[in-house]
């Protein structure tokens, strides 16, 4: 057992320092090209950013608010996303084949909000991700959570696979009700995932420390939208992560919740793409919402 008494908290996290390696893609420079291409999907070239569209909530929770339909209300949302994450279930019954965003599968699974939830198992075999053209597959990670060690192991397994096939994993931090919501949590449980192979971690944005998060984990880190916000709270957390070290945020109730989900939409990829601050992306959303009245 490895002695943890003698542990010091960590300093130097270079904040301000470039990332190592050419490709456009954190972390990524040294794998396979099949990986990389696929990497290309999510992230774009230019900004080595993305705006991720995600609405696999039903897979826990059932049709909640905005996901009633997902072939009317989400559907046509997906051309305005570099990425779309969803379970397999949703892409084959209500996203066009003719999509050219990014396919980021949801990969793990079993309990519903019903019960305990990170009592979770593999639920996608790599072969099905790759008939769907995957870019990535995503799977939770319960670190400081009763199932913690069965889901780093999933993660692991899923890792393993993806580099055989070539197909990125995102690890999710899950967290759950009575966990601590502090950059130093954050740190712990993101470092594992990318420890453990995932090759993008997409995790929760805190104000104090975030930067750190960021600088600590190897492999870009996306952030999520969590509960649904007023829509220039929402900005200016994209903002702000962006402007401490995240690569890009995957947003889900708050654009399909919104009182307008594409003006919400095009209102993150200015922030996320354009460098807008919260305010001049907010005018966005407003003149598109002004627009869609009329």
């Amino acid at each position: 057992m490895a002695d943890t008494d003698g542990l010091l908290d960590a300093r130097d996290f270079g904040t301000s320092g470039p990332a190592a390696g050419g490709f456009h893609v954190k972390g990524a420079h040294g794998q396979d090209w099949g990986l990389r291409n696929r990497l290309s999907r999510i992230f774009r070239p230019n900004t080595g950013r993305t705006v991720m569209l995600a609405f696999d909530h039903g897979y826990f929770v059932g049709p909640m608010a905005g996901l009633e339909r997902l072939d009317t209300r989400i559907a046509p949302l997906t051309p305005a996303a570099d990425a779309i994450m969803m379970t397999r279930g949703a892409l084959r019954t209500s996203i066009p084949a003719t999509t050219g965003a990014g396919i980021v599968l949801r990969a793990s699974g079993g309990p519903s909000i019903l019960r305990e939830l990170s009592d979770e198992h593999i639920a996608l075999d790599m072969e099905d991700a790759l008939r769907l053209n995957a870019a990535a597959v995503a799977i939770q990670v319960f670190i400081g959570g009763e199932h913690e060690s069965r889901s780093v192991s999933n993660l692991a397994a899923l890792v393993d696979a993806g580099q055989r096939h070539g197909v990125a994993v995102l690890g999710v931090t899950a967290v759950g009700k009575d966990m601590v919501r502090d950059a130093r949590y954050f740190r712990l449980a993101t470092r594992i995932s990318a420890e453990m192979g995932a090759h993008i971690v997409k995790t929760y944005y805190v104000e104090e420390g975030f930067e750190t998060v960021t600088a600590s984990c190897p492999v870009p880190i996306i952030v999520a939208g969590g509960k649904k916000l007023p829509e220039l709270d929402a900005l200016t957390m994209a903002y702000r992560s962006i402007q401490e070290g995240a690569a890009g945020v995957d947003m889900g109730r708050n654009i399909f919740q919104s009182e307008n989900p594409a003006g919400m939409l095009a209102a993150v990829r200015g922030v996320v793409h354009d460098g807008l601050k919260p305010e001049e992306a907010y005018e966005i959303f407003q003149e598109k919402t002004a627009g869609a009245a009329i």
